[in-house]
């Protein structure tokens, strides 16, 4: 499988070269849709009527927000670009070391991440197909999603918001 550890490979560059990937993907696909998700159409971040998202960066907004789904997108991609950036938290040297707290960040990333599939698939999957995107969705989120089980890299009740299509995704491929 696509996503294991290949021999030899160190933990945290597998998983920072992965996240990079997953987040120019995730940037791709909402891309593809930003004309259907607007201020009014998406007044605030949810994944359907149970799952809303508030946003807090930890430093330029320390209190969780609530805002429209493109200010919390718009937020979430530069925030996640700053922690790629940061040559401290993602070293692009080779035999540089990553800081200890590297996973922790990766995990925050990835969370953050989802809930972009989250809403998208909540939210625009008509606009999803109406565009013939859904194949390229469904691939890019089956691969997010064997990669984060395989290195238990998000806690399971943030994956409820879309646990049905979880289960349908990954049951025939285990």
């Amino acid at each position: 499988m696509a996503v294991m550890l290949p021999d030899g490979e160190d933990l945290n560059e597998w998983v920072a070269v992965n996240t990079v990937d997953f987040f120019n993907q995730i940037n791709m696909l909402y891309g593809t849709i930003t004309d259907f998700c607007t201020e009014e159409s998406c007044p605030l971040m949810s994944a359907g009527p149970k799952y809303e998202y508030h946003w807090a960066d930890g430093t330029n907004i320390k209190k969780p927000i609530k805002c429209s789904a493109p200010k919390y997108i718009d937020y979430l991609m530069t925030w996640v670009q700053d922690q790629l950036d940061d040559e401290t938290l993602f070293p692009s040297k080779i035999g540089v070391p990553f800081p200890k707290n590297f996973m922790s960040v990766a995990k925050t990333i990835l969370k953050r991440l989802f809930r972009v599939y989250a809403h998208i698939y909540h939210q625009h999957f008509d606009s999803v197909i109406q565009l013939q995107e859904e194949a390229h969705l469904n691939t890019s989120f089956k691969h997010f999603i064997f990669f984060v089980q395989e290195f238990n890299l998000i806690d399971r009740k943030e994956l409820a918001p879309l646990q049905e299509l979880i289960e349908k995704l990954t049951s025939k491929d285990r």
